[in-house]
C-alpha cells in the first residue's frame, strides 16, 4: 500500500514539475554480504517507485576522510534530496561512526539518525525531523491495526539509537503512556504483561514468551536472529525477538519475522525520501535559487566606489556557490570572497536546459566610457534581488594597466559593483600573471631556439634535442607530432635519416616574421620597442622587438574562447610565432612548448566566482582586448552560467567597447566558437556621448566637461543620436531585439532623457528605457530588466554577418561597409601580402577581428557621429591562429599603452593598521 501511494505521489510530482525526479543516494563502505543484499532491495523498491538511486560504493581501505568528502558532496547536491550512509561501517580503517552519521546533513539525513533528528524528535518536533526507518514503520503499522494510540500503555524492549529510543519517542509524542525496558529490566515479564502495545528490538532471539503477552495486545517484533536448524539447507533459520508461535495466540496484531518490519522499514525509507524531495519542492523550486540578496543603504552624495565597496559585508563565496547549485567539489576557495569553479560543473550539467542569454554594448564611447560595466551589473542586481531571477552575470578581468594608468579600475560604479572591487581589480587568483608566464615562455624559446640553431650543427641539435639516457634516445610525444607534419612516419630516433634529422631540428624561423612578442601587465611605455640579445653571451644576436601588455595576448584570448581543456591545449599548441624562411609558419606546437604552456594555463582555465553588492554570482574570467582581439568574457563562464541559471533565468555578458566593435566580435567571433546563440542586445547610451556626436567640444579625461555637457541642449543630442541609429541598427542587422538603457547622469535634463528614448524607439529598438542604477543600484535598473525579460520573449533570428568561406578581403569589406558605413576599404602593400601569405598557408577561412579606434565608427578618432562614404585603410594584418582570427590593423594603435602625467597610482594605498586598500577608483 505504501509503495503503491508513493508511486503515485512521484508521478504527481514529475507531471507538476517537469524534469524534477526525487533522488535517493546510498553510500557504503565495504563489500559486507548483508549490506550488498539490504542495498539491493532498497535499490529495486526505489526503481519500482520512481525515485532516482545512486549507490556509492567505497572500497574497505577508505578512510574517514574518504567518507567525509564523499558526504560533503551529496550533501550540497541538489538532485540528492535525501541519503543514507550503510551501517555498519565496514572499513579496515577506524571511522567514527557518530561523527559520519552527524555529518549528513539533518535536511536529507533520511535514516533519522542524525544528533539534530534525534534531538527534534525527542522534543517532539515531528514535523520538522526525519524519523528513523525502523520506528517509523512499526508506527504505520501500528496506525494500520485501527487502534488509537493515545492513552494506551506501550512498553519498548530495547534502548538502542536506531529502534528503541527513537520508538520510545515516537510513541510518547503520539500519546501513548510509555516504558522503556532492557536486559537490565528486573521483572521484564510483568511489564511486557502490562502492555497494549508492545515493540520489541532486544537483539535476542524468542527473548519474549507468548506467556508474557497480555491478551489483544499489539505486537511488533524488530528482531533478526538466527539460530540452528538441522532441517534448513543453510542450517540455520530466521526469528524475531518474541517467540511468535505462542505469542500469536495472545496477540491482537503481531508481526511476523521474516516478512513483517523489515518491508516497511524499506517503505519508510522510501517516504522519507519523498516527503523530503516535497519539502524541497516546497522550499524551492526546480531550478530556482534560495539566495540571500543584500539590502543596499544608498547615501547621497553617492560615496566614492571603494568606500561603497567595503562598506557592504559580502557573503562567503562557498555560499554564493551553493546558493547558485555549484557542489563544493566543483568550487576551488581563494579566501572568503573568490573561488574558481572547475570544469567538472559544466559535465554534471550537460542535459539541463540553457537559460537567457544577453550581451550588453554601448554606442561609440567618449574616452570616459559611457557605463557598460556599470549597467550590466545594474542589471543583474534588478533582475536577481528584485525580480527573483536565476541570474549571472559574466565578466572580463580587468588588466591592472589601466588600473594603475589613466581608467582605474572597472568593476563598475556607485551602487553596480563587483565586489570586493580591489580583489576584482588586482590580482584575483592570478590568471593574468599565468597569461603572462605562458606567453613569455613562447617568446623565450623563440629566441634560444633561432640561438640554438645558428651556434650548432644538425646532429648536436639532435643530440640534444633527442638525448640519449641510459643508453637509449625516445621522442617524447610532442615530437613525434613535428614528425608527423612533416611527414616522417617514424618513431624509433635511430632510424631518421640525415635529411630527416635537418628537417626535424631546423625550424629556420625568418627572424624579420616574428610577430610573437613579450608582454607585461604594466602601462610602461619605454617597452614598447626594445633591442634584445646584447649579451656578449648571445653571440652577436640581436634583434628589435617589443612588449605588450598582457591582456593582449593571443594566450589571452585562447583562454577566452576554448570550451574545455582539450581545446585550450589544441588552440595553445596552433599559435603561429613567425613563418620559416621558406614561408611556412611555425606554431608553439613546433617549438615543443604546447604541453608547458597547458599546465601553466591549467588553472586560469577556471572561470572565477564573484559577487555583486546585491549578493548576485558573477564569473569574472578572461579579459582579452577589443581592439587586437575580441573584446568578450569566456566561453567557458558563459556556458557553465547558462547551465546554472536554468531555462528561465538570465546570463548576462559585457562586450568590449562600442557595439561596432566588441558586439560585432561577439557575434560573429565568439558565438560562431561557442554554439550559443543570444537573445536580447542592451545598448548603453548616454546624453553625453550624443552630444559628442553631435558635435560637441572633445571629451578628455580628467579634464572638466565643457558646458555644453552640463546644460541642456536639445538640438546638439538629436544630431548626435545618429550614431545610437547606426548602433541599433549594426545590433539588429543580426537579428536580435535591442533594448536601449539611457545611462542617466545627474546633469541630464527630463527633457534630453525623452529624446534619446524617444529616438531609440523610432530606430527601431524594441524598447528604451532611463536608468538610475549608478546612484540607486538594482533598483534604478528595473525597467530595464522587465524590458529585457519581454524582449527575451519575442522573436529572435540570430544570424551571422558573413560566411568565414568567403575570401579574407570580402569578409573585411564587409564588416567596413555594414557596420561602419565605409563606402569601400583600401589595403596598403604590407596587409595585401598578408592576404596572398595566410590564404596560402591556410588561414583563409578565419573569422576578422578588426583592430580600430574605439572611439568613431570610422578608422579616424575624430569622426563622430555615423559617417558615411568613407574608404577604411587596411595597414596589416595578423594572425590569431590559435584564438581563430586574423586581425586586421586599421590606423595606429600600440598595445602597450604609456602611463599619463599622473596616473591613479597617486591615490592607491594601504592602511598599515586594518589592511584595507584605499583610493582605488
Amino acid at each position: 500500500q505504501v509503495r503503491e501511494r508513493l508511486k503515485q505521489q512521484v508521478v504527481e510530482m514529475k507531471q507538476k514539475f517537469p524534469g524534477f525526479t526525487p533522488g535517493l543516494a546510498i553510500l557504503q563502505v565495504g563489500n559486507r554480504d548483508d549490506s550488498n543484499l539490504y542495498i539491493k532491495v532498497k535499490l529495486k523498491t526505489a526503481a519500482e517507485i520512481g525515485i532516482s538511486a545512486n549507490h556509492i560504493k567505497l572500497p574497505n581501505t577508505a578512510t574517514e576522510a574518504d567518507v567525509l568528502k564523499h558526504i560533503d558532496a551529496l550533501n550540497g547536491d541538489p538532485a540528492v534530496h535525501g541519503f543514507i550512509v550503510q551501517l555498519p561501517l565496514d572499513s579496515d580503517k577506524p571511522i567514527n561512526t557518530e561523527k559520519i552519521t552527524n555529518a549528513v546533513a539533518p535536511e536529507k539525513d533520511v535514516d533519522g539518525l542524525s544528533s539534530i533528528n534525534a534531538g527534534k524528535l525527542s522534543r517532539g518536533d515531528l514535523g520538522d525531523c526525519f524519523i528513523p526507518c525502523t520506528p517509523k514503520g512499526c508506527m504505520e503499522l501500528i496506525r494500520q491495526t485501527g487502534i488509537q494510540v493515545a492513552g494506551k500503555r506501550a512498553v519498548v524492549v530495547g534502548r538502542s539509537k536506531i529502534v528503541g529510543a527513537p520508538m520510545h519517542d515516537l510513541l510518547l509524542w503520539n500519546h501513548a503512556t510509555v516504558t522503556t525496558c532492557h536486559s537490565k529490566t528486573s521483572m521484564l515479564a510483568e511489564e511486557v504483561g502490562k502492555a497494549d502495545i508492545l515493540v520489541v528490538a532486544a537483539g535476542k532471539a524468542e527473548m519474549v514468551k507468548g506467556e508474557w503477552i497480555k491478551p489483544g495486545a499489539i505486537v511488533i517484533d524488530c528482531g533478526i536472529n538466527h539460530v540452528p536448524d538441522s532441517t534448513k539447507a543453510s542450517g540455520k533459520r530466521v526469528v524475531g525477538d518474541v517467540a511468535y508461535s505462542t505469542a500469536k495466540e495472545k496477540a491482537s496484531y503481531i508481526t511476523p519475522v521474516p516478512g513483517g518490519v523489515g518491508p516497511m522499514t524499506v517503505a519508510m525509507l522510501m517516504q522519507s525520501t519523498v516527503e523530503s524531495a516535497q519539502r524541497f519542492l516546497d522550499k524551492f523550486q526546480p531550478g530556482k535559487w534560495n539566495i540571500q540578496y543584500n539590502q543596499l543603504t544608498l547615501k547621497m552624495p553617492v560615496p566614492s566606489d571603494i568606500e561603497i565597496s567595503q562598506s557592504c559585508m559580502p557573503k562567503p563565496i562557498d555560499q554564493v556557490a551553493r546558493e547558485t547549485g555549484l557542489l563544493p567539489d566543483e568550487v576551488e576557495l581563494y579566501g572568503q570572497t573568490k573561488a574558481k569553479v572547475h570544469l567538472s560543473a559544466l559535465k554534471r550539467l550537460k542535459n539541463q536546459p540553457d537559460g537567457k542569454y544577453v550581451v550588453v554594448t554601448g554606442i561609440t564611447p567618449t574616452p570616459l566610457g559611457e557605463g557598460k560595466s556599470t549597467t550590466t551589473v545594474g542589471l543583474v542586481q534588478a533582475l536577481g534581488a528584485h525580480l527573483h531571477q536565476n541570474v549571472f552575470a559574466c565578466v572580463r578581468q580587468p588588466s591592472q594597466g589601466p588600473t594603475f594608468g589613466i581608467k582605474g579600475g572597472a568593476a563598475g560604479g556607485g551602487y553596480c559593483q563587483v565586489i570586493p572591487m580591489e580583489e576584482f581589480n588586482l590580482h584575483l587568483t592570478g590568471d593574468i600573471h599565468a597569461i603572462t608566464a605562458a606567453n613569455n615562455l613562447v617568446a623565450a624559446a623563440v629566441d634560444a631556439r633561432i640561438f640554438h640553431e645558428l651556434t650548432q650543427t644538425d646532429q648536436a641539435l639532435y643530440n640534444r634535442l633527442v638525448p640519449s639516457v641510459n643508453g637509449v634516445r625516445k621522442f617524447s610525444n610532442i615530437q613525434i607530432r613535428r614528425l608527423q607534419k612533416l611527414g616522417i612516419n617514424k618513431t624509433d630516433p635511430t632510424a631518421l635519416t640525415k635529411e630527416e634529422i635537418n628537417l626535424f631540428v631546423r625550424l629556420d624561423i625568418d627572424p624579420d616574421t616574428i610577430t610573437w612578442q613579450r608582454v607585461l601587465d604594466t602601462n610602461d611605455r619605454f617597452l614598447r620597442k626594445i633591442t634584445i640579445g646584447q649579451s656578449v653571451t648571445e653571440k652577436g644576436f640581436s634583434r628589435m622587438a617589443q612588449f605588450d601588455i598582457t591582456v593582449s595576448s593571443e594566450i589571452m584570448a585562447v583562454l577566452a574562447l576554448s570550451d574545455g581543456l582539450d581545446d585550450m591545449k589544441e588552440r595553445l599548441g596552433r599559435m603561429v610565432v613567425a613563418s620559416s624562411k621558406k614561408g611556412e609558419p611555425v606554431t608553439t606546437d613546433d617549438l615543443g612548448v604546447t604541453g608547458a604552456l597547458a599546465v601553466l594555463m591549467k588553472d586560469a582555465i577556471k572561470p572565477n566566482l564573484m559577487q555583486t553588492l546585491e549578493g548576485t554570482p558573477v564569473f569574472v574570467h578572461a579579459g582579452p582586448f577589443a581592439n587586437i582581439a575580441h573584446g568578450n568574457s569566456s566561453v567557458l563562464a558563459d556556458k557553465i552560467a547558462l547551465k546554472l541559471v536554468g531555462k528561465e533565468g538570465f546570463v548576462v555578458t559585457e562586450a568590449g567597447f562600442g557595439a561596432d566593435i566588441g558586439m560585432e566580435k561577439f557575434f560573429n567571433i565568439k558565438c560562431r566558437y561557442s554554439g550559443l546563440r543570444p537573445h536580447v542586445v542592451v545598448l548603453v547610451a548616454t546624453v553625453r556621448a550624443l552630444k559628442m556626436h553631435g558635435g560637441g567640444p572633445a571629451v578628455t579625461a580628467g579634464v572638466p566637461l565643457p558646458k555644453e555637457y552640463m546644460e541642456e541642449n536639445l538640438q546638439l543630442l538629436a544630431k548626435g543620436c545618429s550614431n545610437l541609429n547606426k548602433q541599433i541598427q549594426n545590433a539588429r542587422m543580426f537579428g536580435v531585439p535591442v533594448v536601449v538603457a539611457v545611462n542617466a547622469f545627474k546633469t541630464d535634463t527630463k527633457a534630453e532623457l525623452a529624446l534619446v528614448v524617444q529616438q531609440a524607439k523610432a530606430a527601431g529598438a524594441f524598447d528604451a528605457v532611463e536608468c538610475t542604477h549608478w546612484a540607486e543600484g538594482g533598483k534604478g535598473a528595473l525597467a530595464l530588466a522587465q524590458a529585457v525579460q519581454r524582449a527575451s520573449q519575442a522573436p529572435s533570428n540570430f544570424r551571422f554577418l558573413y560566411n568565414v568561406e568567403l575570401p579574407i578581403i570580402e569578409k573585411i569589406r564587409l564588416i567596413a561597409q555594414q557596420i561602419y558605413g565605409a563606402s569601400d576599404i583600401e589595403l596598403l602593400p604590407e596587409a595585401q601580402e598578408k592576404v596572398t601569405l595566410y590564404t596560402k598557408q591556410g588561414f583563409g577561412n578565419l573569422p576578422i577581428c578588426m583592430a580600430k579606434t574605439h572611439l568613431s565608427l570610422s578608422h579616424d578618432p575624430e569622426q563622430k557621429g555615423a559617417p558615411t562614404g568613407f574608404i577604411l585603410p587596411i595597414r596589416d594584418i595578423r594572425a590569431s591562429v590559435g584564438a581563430g582570427f586574423l586581425y586586421p590593423l586599421v590606423g595606429t594603435m600600440s598595445t602597450m599603452p604609456g602611463l599619463p602625467t599622473r596616473p591613479c597610482f597617486y591615490d592607491i594605498d594601504l592602511d598599515p593598521v586594518s589592511g584595507e586598500v584605499t583610493g582605488l577608483f
